[in-house]
């Protein structure tokens, strides 16, 4: 198989056509595999990563994609979308997986990178499952941990999608957080598709899902020019498509609750969610995201709701599967792999150990203390000299 080396993705049809029909032949097709999801990335990122494109060709047939990335310094390669899809894979022609990932490290091996980190590929994925020795021929050393457990709510089919919609409509809480939501004004739901009507209520969304972060002393992603950037990109590269999907919550005609996911083969993505911190006491990003599983199962063109990455509770309650991910980092030296291992290992049993914790935090604030004294002012500053006396 010939291997295509780009340092920016080619923006010819016919690639980007290719592209997409590799993207839809895996197991399960995801938006973030697509020709459009990687252009955004780069063109968003740009500052931050260098695009590392391979291309697996038989004679003129496009066979495989490899969307990776490096740093600015270009000593590490990870997925392009690696900071923005919930799902990251190689794409691969079928029968044609191992050969595909055998030419990708023979060409990795070449660039020599210190470092490759793939994250969040599916545990049950054909790249997770071909990746140690595909790898191991070109003397890659992988290790692969659990990553991310992604709840999900399967619909099912008949009487199975009635029930969930039935059993959602009927929930006390979320009929005491509409009423509560009522007494202010009318409760509306609306699914923006339109690339306008998406940039238009894109301002709205950006300033309440960082408020809503500040609140609890965290920082949003959409602080950064880049993600912002990113979210824009996205809906442009989708327009006219019914892909990308705004949905906002309205009381009395004013935004309290948004997700800007995506509706793509088969599956509603929950993918970045917020609501007006004012309107907590309704918890209505609790309603949004049942209103969205209540159509979901209206839709027969949707099999699941998918709640991507996050570990939040309410995602537990609502979902009734699991999709699990990985995450695999490779190296020719043995030294950085044994301390991968190490560093995971380590974490775990810190986790497990509440006295541990306890004790490695406070070393942790121990260090830092010494480091804040040690290069405060009254430090760093040259002792006063007494004045000499006549």
């Amino acid at each position: 198989m010939r291997i295509v080396c780009c340092r920016e993705i080619p923006e010819g049809p016919q690639l980007l056509q290719q592209w997409n029909a590799l993207a839809l032949q895996v197991e399960q097709p995801q938006i973030f595999y697509t020709s459009g999801w990687a252009l955004a990335a780069q063109s968003a990122y740009r500052g931050e990563l260098k695009p590392l494109i391979l291309l697996g060709y038989e004679s003129n047939e496009l066979l495989g994609v490899a969307a990776l990335a490096t740093d600015l310094a270009e000593e590490n390669v990870t997925f392009l979308a690696a900071t923005t899809a919930d799902y990251c894979e190689f794409l691969c022609a079928p029968g044609f997986r191992s050969e595909f990932m055998a030419a990708v490290f023979r060409e990795l091996r070449e660039f020599d990178p210190a470092c490759i980190k793939l994250a969040n590929l599916p545990e049950t994925g054909a790249t997770a499952r071909a990746l140690s020795a595909n790898s191991r021929a070109q003397d890659f050393r992988a290790f692969q941990r659990p990553a991310y457990a992604c709840a999900q709510v399967e619909l099912g089919c008949g009487s199975a999608r009635q029930h969930l919609k039935t059993q959602l409509e009927t929930k006390k809480k979320l009929r005491q957080y509409l009423r509560g939501m009522e007494r202010v004004g009318p409760v509306t739901v609306e699914h923006l598709c339109d690339p306008d009507d998406i940039r238009a209520a894109l301002p709205g969304f950006i300033e309440a899902h960082i408020a809503r972060f500040e609140m609890s002393r965290r920082t949003s992603s959409l602080t950064s020019l880049a993600r912002r950037s990113f979210v824009e990109e996205l809906t442009n590269r989708f327009a006219g498509k019914n892909v990308i999907t705004l949905s906002v919550m309205k009381v009395a005609d004013q935004p309290a609750a948004w997700n800007y996911g995506f509706r793509f083969q088969g599956s509603w993505f929950w993918y970045q969610p917020t609501f007006d911190s004012r309107l907590e006491q309704y918890s209505p990003g609790y309603c949004l995201l049942s209103k969205i599983i209540i159509e979901a199962c209206s839709d027969p063109e949707i099999d699941v709701v998918d709640l991507g990455l996050g570990a939040e509770g309410y995602k537990a309650r609502f979902g009734n599967s699991v999709r699990h991910t990985v995450h695999a980092t490779l190296t020719r030296s043995l030294p950085r792999h044994v301390a991968e291992i190490a560093r995971y290992r380590t974490a775990g049993f810190v986790r497990r150990s509440p006295r541990a914790e306890a004790i490695i935090r406070a070393a942790i604030g121990g260090v830092k203390d010494a480091r804040s004294a040690l290069f405060s002012p009254a430090f760093s500053r040259p002792p006063v000299r007494p004045a000499k006396t006549i």
